[in-house]
């Protein structure tokens, strides 16, 4: 239930895992239409100004219910949302480190029959912007979501999932 929590917040938060494991239970708001998440602070926002992420409910997996369910079956009410669970199964109250996330992407796409070795915990933020490139989401929503501050810097993560669309060249064979 954790790691269905983490990757399905991360993705569709286009989070980093440094804020995927330093998110607290009163970062996180559950409204009717889906989750707004407080990141406190991230690699771009070394002030901690903060900034809150809208994720909305999903229709065949839903970030929400998935983060619900871990927090329900955890019995975690307060402090880290994301903690390590030892091999009998016992919760810490200690967090998750960001490596850590990285191996559960790994481990997850193994699973599915994907190269491990090709994913990790970026693969969560990366594969966001890219569906939603693919997916025809504008520019500046994705910018809303990802917090990015330049079009350059998230162009380089859409850049493949545009290579066919409007091509110059369609229609001319």
């Amino acid at each position: 239930m954790r790691d269905r929590a983490i990757i399905l917040l991360g993705f569709a938060g286009a989070l980093r895992r440094s804020e995927l494991v330093a998110l607290k239970v009163t970062d996180i708001d559950m409204t009717e239409n889906g989750l707004l998440v407080r990141i406190s602070r991230s690699k771009t926002d070394q002030d901690a100004e903060g900034a809150i992420v809208a994720i909305p409910r999903g229709s065949s997996d839903c970030p929400a219910e998935a983060l619900l369910a871990w927090l329900t079956a955890a019995q975690i009410t307060e402090g880290l949302v994301f903690r390590a669970i030892s091999r009998s199964g016992k919760i810490s109250s200690s967090g998750l480190s960001d490596r850590a996330v990285s191996s559960i992407v790994k481990r997850y796409a193994g699973r599915i029959g994907l190269d491990a070795k090709k994913f990790s915990a970026h693969s969560l933020r990366s594969g966001f912007l890219t569906s939603a490139a693919a997916n025809g989401a504008s520019i500046f929503k994705m910018m809303e979501v990802s917090r990015h501050k330049s079009i350059d810097t998230l162009r380089t993560y859409i850049r493949d999932a545009e290579l066919f669309k409007d091509h110059a060249g369609l229609g001319l064979l």
